[in-house]
Formats: structure tokens, sequence, C-alpha cells
């Protein structure tokens, strides 16, 4: 008698990586099953991890497949100078999102899903400083471009190469999310990037320092080398870290 293979089980956060969307919306994708597009509700809830609901990985990936274009999808961003440069907000709406706050979630949540900015203005004082991040408009259509029909980012792991990053250097150093999927042994940081947003690096969770005064990289997570080096003595392949 063949025994019967369990179901992989995700939560809305793995879901969510996969898909280029938030667990917020994976959640209210559930929440609001009954008014799903097309009269194909999501699927139900197989399992619960504590208070994280758990569902049913193949169901669920088979649903994003048959679903109907997305809003985003079905958008056609106005006309404007290819040059123009965009503040998060605006590029949400270009975009064609209602949450005027999404890029802005996609660049703190989702390190490589979305392009960095093209000019990083430094405002405010000394005493409170912050920062203004702009896209030009051909920047946002290119991204647009790489999106399959269904919702999903063609490909997640744009401009792929990563550096060579020695494992015997400082280690204290911080470094950012290339150079930690690079000791990794990642082939690209979107696989980095989703590894982490599904909870598979716990050691790097936490940030040991967030990036100041380095122009488009403003604000983004750091890791000291030590610390991705003990992630990678964790990790099973591919987190092989480099030689």
């Amino acid at each position: 008698m063949t025994s019967r293979r369990e179901p992989r089980l995700a939560d809305a956060a793995e879901i969510a990586a996969e898909q280029g969307l938030t667990p917020a919306r994976i959640s209210g994708l559930y929440t609001e099953r009954a008014k799903n597009a097309a009269g194909v509700p999501f699927p139900e809830i197989a399992d619960m991890r504590g208070r994280a609901r758990l569902w049913d990985h193949a169901k669920v990936t088979e649903w994003f497949a048959h679903r109907t274009q997305p809003r985003l999808q079905g958008h056609a961003p106005p006309s404007r100078d290819p040059e123009e440069l965009l503040n998060a907000a605006d590029a949400s709406r270009f975009l064609g999102y209602k949450n005027l706050n999404q890029v802005t979630t996609y660049m703190r949540d989702h390190p490589g899903y979305f392009p960095d900015p093209d000019v990083v203005e430094e405002m405010g004082t000394d005493e409170n400083p912050y920062r203004r991040q702009k896209w030009r408009v051909q920047t946002l259509l290119d991204w647009m471009a790489t999106r399959p029909g269904r919702g999903r980012r063609a490909s997640v792991d744009r401009g792929s190469s990563l550096p060579d990053v020695p494992v015997d250097g400082d280690p204290d150093e911080l470094l950012g999310a290339m150079q930690a999927a690079a000791l990794l042994g990642y082939k690209t940081v979107g696989s980095f990037s989703t590894s982490l947003s599904q909870g598979k690096l716990p050691l790097l969770e936490t940030p040991d320092g967030i990036a100041e005064n380095a122009g488009r990289q403003n604000g983004r997570r750091r890791w000291t080398r030590r610390r991705i080096l003990e992630q990678a003595a964790q990790q099973k392949p591919p987190g092989r870290p480099r030689r």
C-alpha cells in the first residue's frame, strides 16, 4: 500500500515572497475569498502554526496560475516623459497601486524585488534628516514589462551578477544583501531576499545596522560578515559560502 504524501504547507510570508505581494495581501485574499474574481475562492487554510495560517502550497500556486489578471496588470500607466522623476507615492500611483505606500513597502520588506531609486535626495536637517527617493518613469516602465500576465514577476532576480566577497575579511564589516547572498552561496540577490522573507535565514532576521550616507543604499539592512558566515554554517544547499 502506497503511503500518502503530506502536502507542503506555506505561510503568508512565503506565499507573498513567491508571488511578489505582501503577507497582508495574502491574508486579504483569504479573508475576502468569497469576492475573489471569477468566483474561484482562495484556498482554505490547511493548518495553523501558532497564530500563523498555513496553506497547501500546491493549491495556492495553482490558484495564482489560474486567477484573472489583477488590477496592476490591466493598468495602463499615463503617458509621461521617460526621464521624469517620481517619488515613492507618485510611483505607486503611476504603477496602478491603490496603496500609495506600496513602493515604500517593497523597498523596505522585499530587498531586490523593486528597482533601486535613480535619485536619492538627502533632506531635512542634521537633527532631523530624511531621504526622498525618486525613480525615472522609464525605470518603472521597464520593471512593469518584466511582470508576466498573472501578477508574478518573470524574474525577481534582476541583475543576477553578485560580487566576489572574501570569507576572510573583517568579521565586523557590515555587508548588504548582495554581499550576503554571495557569501551564502545564492546565485541572485532575489533568491536570498525570498529566503530571508520566508524565515529561512533566522540569524539574519534582525540586521546589525542600516546603511547611512550611502546614496541609493541608504536605509538598507546590513549584517556583519561574522553573522552571515554563522548563518552559512547552518545553511543547507544552496547556502554554501563562496571561497
